[in-house]
């Protein structure tokens, strides 16, 4: 394991600290206008939305050049997104669309 994505995750976490801890931090926040409300909410799942797309459907390194790939990985993210959509249910989505994934790979298809 590398220490450099331990510092990528603790600066992650300090980044996205501030949006996560607002309702905490903040007396009063549920009286923000609605369409403010549904922006906080929604930056959450937005922000994991562009890690999965970008880990999944970009790879390569700044040496070899990166390169959009069609793989295995986009029918999870896909079957995440639908459940998540379906459900309402955040960790079933992710539960499920992992879950294909390593069945996928178990059986050879990936």
């Amino acid at each position: 394991m590398s220490n450099e994505l331990v510092l990528l995750a603790l600066l992650m976490g300090a980044v996205t600290y501030p949006s996560r801890a607002l309702p905490m931090l903040a007396p009063g926040i549920e009286r923000l206008p609605a369409p403010a409300l549904i922006y906080l909410r929604l930056v959450g799942p937005a922000v994991l939305a562009s890690i999965a797309a970008s880990q999944t459907l970009v790879q390569g390194t700044s040496d070899t050049g990166y390169r959009v790939v069609i793989g295995v990985e986009i029918i999870g993210v896909v079957a995440c997104l639908l459940i998540v959509a379906w459900r309402r249910n955040l960790f079933l989505g992710l539960l499920v669309g992992v879950g294909l994934v390593a069945v996928l790979r178990y059986l050879g298809v990936a």
